[in-house]
């Protein structure tokens, strides 16, 4: 797959399926390929993820779908007021539980570029009378979001689904405000790939195949002008990628990483 409109393609398509498919009690962690016979327990995923009881009863019925690879709510030290953007929304999980942290003088914005996910996670919120989030359909690498405009950055396990990840921080840089910070929790290779593995379309939009190297992502961040970067590994997270792709061994050489970094003030 050496097509940048080929690779999102089978994306979409793989995350279409999963919007029109999922039911409230399923869940399969960030892997699509986990939609199957033996489908597992959205909310027990989450608390895997990192997430709380209390996050994952706070949000309304449909969004949790079971995706992720950790909990950016966790790193962003959301604040009242503020304007948070989430990069590949899904079904709105994230963006309903920024909603709270922001309250009604802030404001969430969530980026999709599947369709079928905009319209579930609109209907949700809709249902749910959250009026400080919105859904646009978008590209991450080029976001429907105005210069300067936005305080946080959150996304759960999107990135690595990119075909051109430094045009994803350079756009972010854009839109960030500065002194703006993204937090994300992404898949990371930790060992190279091994060819199999990367041309496979099941483990490319299942969060595999497309993670970067720690010091791939560090350059891109650094090159997009960002400042402050972290990037913290999660050992912990094998147990749950193992689940993704039983017997495969991929736990061996990618994990869930936090990321964060800053924007500078002029």
């Amino acid at each position: 797959m050496d097509n940048k409109d080929n690779v999102r393609s089978q994306v979409r398509d793989a995350y279409a399926k999963i919007a029109q498919t999922k039911s409230k009690d399923s869940g399969c962690g960030c892997s699509p390929s986990c939609c199957s016979p033996q489908r597992l327990d959205a909310k027990a995923i989450s608390a895997k993820l990192g997430y709380s009881s209390g996050e994952v009863e706070g949000v309304p019925e449909g969004a949790n779908m079971g995706l992720g690879c950790g909990n950016p709510q966790a790193i962003a030290s959301l604040k009242e007021g503020e304007v948070v953007l989430d990069l590949g929304c899904g079904g709105g999980f994230d963006c309903f539980l920024a909603a709270r942290q922001v309250g009604s003088s802030g404001r969430v914005i969530g980026v999709d570029m599947t369709p079928e996910m905009i319209i579930k996670a609109r209907e949700i919120g809709k249902k749910g009378n959250y009026a400080n989030v919105e859904f646009r359909l978008g590209e991450i690498e080029h976001l429907p979001v105005a210069d300067n405009s936005v305080d946080v950055i959150i996304s759960n396990c999107v990135v690595n689904l990119s075909p051109d990840k430094p045009q994803v921080y350079r756009d972010a840089h854009r839109v960030l405000r500065p002194g703006g910070r993204l937090a994300f929790s992404d898949i990371v290779a930790v060992r190279k790939l091994p060819g199999k593995f990367i041309s496979d379309v099941e483990k490319l939009t299942g969060c595999i195949s497309g993670a970067a190297a720690v010091d791939e992502l560090k350059a891109a961040l650094e090159d997009a002008g960002f400042t402050d970067i972290q990037i913290l590994l999660r050992e912990e997270s094998r147990s749950f990628i193992r689940d993704w792709f039983p017997g495969t061994g991929v736990e061996d050489f990618v994990l869930s990483a936090s990321i964060q970094a800053r924007k500078n003030e002029p």
